[in-house]
């Protein structure tokens, strides 16, 4: 045996020992717990009394720890009793947007739009379908083999995707979507190189214009955090309804109306669907009416409400392209109401929709607005709009960030007279047919 084999495997024992005696102590701490008192005290004296029980036990190995070593099993002690075990450390890192999760020995993030693999492991199945309960449990929602599926907002605002077996080969599939605890503002976006400054112009006067507008994506491409944004401008003397599949905006106005959509229960009754909020949310008087994602039959009761007076709507949907936006809302109208003619669905759409923005996340991991559109009306059969502005990609910095321009496409759009009737001055060279704003270019490579 070589001396880095008897290293890996002298350092594999230990950690082997380490693991045994964390659990035995954990088993001690557990059962010295008096549930009647952990149900009279608030969660920071009983982290604080865990992680005194813990040291104390743990100075009975003093023998076999480091230092290190015992603040590092304190910690996952605490961790594992009120925590969510491994993934605590996860949970409170501002750098992950995401963790996935692909059975116990498969723990993935996202960081600045990159997929990184991390240490982060779970002791057995078992162990990672525990967190998983935990996590569903303290949002009343229960996951177990005759309900292998849950769909949850966290305490903290992420949202919890969760599939066990016997559907999880692995066990268990866990993605958790991590959001900013503080929404970003249009000049986050702007320093960001997200959008340029005339498009967060133009779509903040299409905001307080009352404009009807649907932010457009594939998954991950921050349309929700776009939708936050430009929920923003929205003034603080209006009431909006909010209907969510599971809750993630972060609006700052004082008068919300906030829904989530519910689950059916174990016989399947009980369902509350988009659909069934968005027809009960007429009745709210709202001035306006969000909808977190439109994806089945209430994008039909969404394009009603916009035509019959509640203007100023706005809603996210998935697809590749501003044009597919368009196709894939009148694909969901037609479900909910499949006798209705396409030329009518074609003029329900074109007259409650006023502006799709499409957002991607590229190669690099950036997210930007690549795309706004303005519909236009019905030719041909066919829903017509035109391209306001465009990001043009045009290569690849040295250290693998995109090199690209946000250009207008000099048209006017036609709402530039609604806009101004009411009060929101844009100057024309908005729209010019020129760069407006650049990428870092420097010695760039070809694509």
């Amino acid at each position: 045996m070589t001396e880095l084999e008897r290293q890996a495997t002298q350092t594999f024992g230990r950690d082997r020992r380490l693991q045994e005696l964390k659990e035995s102590i954990h088993e001690k701490l557990i059962s010295s717990v008096d549930i009647s008192v952990v149900r009279s005290v608030n969660q920071d004296e009983l982290r604080n009394e865990l992680r005194r029980g813990a040291a104390k036990l743990c100075n009975f190995h003093s023998d076999l720890l480091t230092q290190v070593e015992r603040n590092r099993i304190i910690d996952e002690l605490v961790d594992e009793a009120l925590g969510l075990g491994p993934l605590e450390p996860l949970m409170h890192d501002p750098t992950v947007s995401d963790i996935l999760i692909n059975g116990p020995d498969s723990v993935y993030v996202e960081r600045r739009g990159k997929l990184e693999a991390t240490d982060v492991r779970f002791r057995s199945v078992e162990h990672l379908l525990e967190i998983v309960q935990r996590m569903a449990s303290r949002v009343g929602r229960r996951i177990d083999e005759s309900s292998p599926m849950v769909d949850a907002r966290l305490p903290d605002g992420s949202r919890l995707n969760a599939v066990i077996r016997p559907l999880a080969l692995e066990g268990a599939l866990v993605s958790i979507r991590r959001f900013a605890t503080k929404p970003f503002r249009a000049e986050d976006l702007v320093t960001r190189h997200t959008a340029s400054p005339q498009m967060m112009e133009f779509l903040k006067g299409c905001v307080k214009a009352r404009l009807n507008i649907l932010i457009s994506g594939g998954t991950g491409s921050g349309k929700s955090t776009l939708l936050n944004t430009l929920s923003g401008y929205i003034p603080d003397t209006e009431r909006i309804a909010t209907i969510e599949d599971a809750a993630e905006l972060q609006l700052q106005q004082p008068h919300i109306a906030r829904m989530e959509t519910r689950p059916p229960n174990l016989e399947g009754k009980g369902q509350i669907t988009s659909r069934d909020l968005l027809i009960n949310a007429l009745r709210m008087r709202p001035d306006r009416i969000i909808i977190g994602e439109c994806r089945s039959v209430e994008a039909f009761d969404m394009l009603q409400a916009m035509n019959t007076g509640h203007d100023g709507g706005m809603s996210t949907i998935h697809a590749n392209d501003a044009r597919d936006a368009l196709t894939r809302l009148e694909m969901l109208v037609g479900m909910a109401a499949p006798e209705l003619p396409m030329h009518l669905v074609h003029r329900q759409v074109a007259s409650a929709i006023h502006v799709i923005v499409q957002v991607a996340r590229l190669s690099s991991g950036e997210r930007k607005i690549i795309q706004i559109s303005e519909v236009t009306g019905v030719q041909g059969g066919t829903t017509s709009m035109h391209d306001l502005f465009i990001y043009r990609q045009m290569g690849v910095n040295p250290d693998g960030t995109l090199a690209g321009q946000f250009e207008g496409c000099g048209i006017r759009p036609n709402c530039f007279e609604k806009l101004r009737s009411k009060g929101i001055e844009l100057p024309l060279n908005t729209f010019s047919h020129s760069v407006q704003h650049i990428s870092r270019i420097d010695g760039l490579k070809g694509i």
